[in-house]
């Protein structure tokens, strides 16, 4: 059963109309909290507000903060523009304009489409390669146009990914568009082909970076994971004409035997993709651990149906970290584990080098 507490807002933090932190009294405790004004409205210091607190109380390790669900000191929250429910059947159901419903601007362009025309997709296993992806575009063609593409994997508003907001501030990524049950993109879509071809036909973007926000879910087992997703990515992307790109998770330092190298994740997903794909090894300076990631890639992925080569990540590294922008992969920083980063801007740099001169 989900937590739901009710207590005292005492504090505004940072935020805006997206996604606003504050700090909100339970008795004699206080907790930090993330509210979403489109869903709750406006708040205050003094307000009454009941709290979700059950990442919380569960100890989830990107469930560190409450939830407001409900202000029950404030007034109406305004419906919004379109007639499409996301989350859907729940108390938290909001209505989004998507792109493709027949009240959007955009319907008609998008009535017909199927194709997305030689489109570069990056497909990720995990939110925190987008930042990679992205500068290892940009470092490759600096007047790229990076879309970033979120699935309902792990977060649903994309309010809450805190990178993103970084990586659009810093010019990195140029829009986004959020499907699924995920919502709050600049381009709201129905589902994974929608979206993509809702970002080709309105966006034009240079290439896509396709994710699910923070938060994904792992089980132990071998199907049960939200990175698995990965495979259905690839398989859209070339079922509608696009060109997939997929984004290894490889890492050195996680103890954890499956997730040495190339993790098993990545590995499975790559097993059942079942179109043709680009399959980025990282140009680790390191021979040994290079040589590993092939010999575990041939282990699973059929040769004759994807493509695998080898991309130099480290001028993506090297424009993240002129950025400033601080990531981190499973708790551990770009300085404290290179490999996964290096294996994201590698990806990035294959997708540029794939895709259209931009136009202007």
């Amino acid at each position: 059963m989900a937590a739901f507490r009710e207590g005292k807002v005492v504090e505004l933090l940072t935020g805006d109309a997206r996604a606003l932190r504050l700090r909100v009294a339970l008795g004699t405790q206080e907790i930090g909290c993330v509210a979403f004004p489109s869903m709750v409205g406006e708040l205050h210091v003094g307000d009454r507000v009941v709290v979700n607190t059950t990442g919380l109380e569960l100890e989830l390790g990107t469930g560190g903060d409450g939830f407001v669900l409900w202000n029950l000191d404030g007034g109406d929250v305004e419906p919004g523009e379109g007639h499409i429910v996301k989350l859907r059947y729940t108390p938290w159901q909001t209505e989004v304009l998507a792109a493709e419903a027949q009240e959007s601007e955009h319907h008609h362009l998008l009535r017909d489409v199927d194709s997305i025309d030689g489109l570069p997709v990056v497909a990720c296993g995990l939110h925190s390669q987008v930042a990679g992806v992205a500068a290892g575009i940009k470092a490759a063609e600096p007047r790229a146009r990076v879309a970033y593409l979120m699935s309902d994997g792990g977060s649903l508003p994309i309010a809450w990914s805190r990178t993103i907001a970084r990586l659009k501030e810093a010019g990195l990524v140029d829009v986004t568009c959020t499907y699924g049950h995920a919502f709050g993109g600049d381009i709201e879509a129905v589902n994974l082909f929608s979206g993509l071809a809702a970002l080709a036909t309105v966006a034009r973007p240079t290439c896509v970076i396709a994710a699910m926000g923070p938060g994904g879910v792992g089980t132990g087992t071998r199907l049960g994971f939200s990175g698995i997703e990965q495979s259905q990515v690839l398989d859209a992307t070339g079922a509608l004409g696009g060109r997939g790109v997929a984004c290894l998770r490889v890492s050195f330092s996680d103890a954890r035997e499956r997730h040495q190298g190339i993790s098993h994740h990545s590995l499975t997903a790559l097993r059942l993709a079942a179109r043709p794909a680009t399959i980025v090894i990282p140009d680790l300076p390191d021979e040994d651990r290079r040589d590993l990631l092939v010999e575990q890639l041939g282990g699973v992925v059929n040769a004759g149906l994807h493509e695998v080569v080898t991309a130099d990540g480290s001028s993506g590294l090297d424009l993240l970290r002129r950025t400033g922008i601080e990531v981190d992969s499973m708790g551990r920083s770009l300085d404290e584990s290179t490999e996964p980063f290096l294996a994201a801007a590698a990806a990035g740099a294959v997708a540029a080098g794939t895709a259209r001169p931009p136009q202007g």
